[in-house]
């Protein structure tokens, strides 16, 4: 027990020090690409549960019916009872920022055009999920770190209405939609 303990605590420390020269890099996606065809949500599932709200942005933007892909976090899930959303958790974190999870490493093999980081809580794993994620414009909330996100929206995480109208207002104002 004390052993397994120990190796977490390490392998966070790994991950943080990854997150940090993430950061320090700068991102080599094509900035002069302009319109939004396909969307990436990461959701904190344990303070928002309903993931399906997320499909709205398909009338929305005016998207193909599979242009959003959906990938929720949960502090603790079981492996064998089915979710409706696919998860990750704390315990997919590997060595040196690593991420040892089957849907979340789906999830980072696709580009998107917009990558919603819809969470408040400041998670080590979230963070490195948004860090590894090939996206053009990453969009989040004020209480975790503004490096991670290009926009940064000052609404409540349980108030999706006004986060959905906000959003879509200054993608109007960045010509994107």
């Amino acid at each position: 027990m004390f052993l397994q303990g120990l190796k977490d605590k390490f392998k966070h420390k790994s991950g943080e020090k990854y997150l940090k020269n993430e950061l320090l890099k700068n991102p080599d996606l094509e900035r002069n690409k302009k319109g939004i065809k396909n969307v990436g949500v990461i959701a904190d599932l344990d303070s928002f549960d309903n993931a399906d709200l997320f499909y709205q942005f398909i009338d929305m933007f005016n998207l193909r019916p599979n242009a959003v892909k959906i990938i929720g976090y949960r502090g603790f899930y079981d492996k064998n009872s089915p979710y409706a959303t696919p998860v990750f958790s704390d315990k997919d974190l590997g060595w040196n920022g690593a991420v040892e999870n089957s849907y979340a490493l789906e999830f980072l093999t696709k580009e998107y055009d917009l990558l919603i980081n819809y969470y408040t809580q400041d998670t080590l794993i979230m963070k490195l999920m948004t860090v590894k994620t090939k996206a053009r414009i990453k969009v989040g909330f004020a209480e975790i770190d503004p490096e991670l996100n290009d926009l940064i929206l000052q609404t409540g995480l349980q108030d999706f209405n006004t986060f959905k109208t906000e959003l879509k207002k200054y993608l109007k104002v960045m010509n994107e939609l």
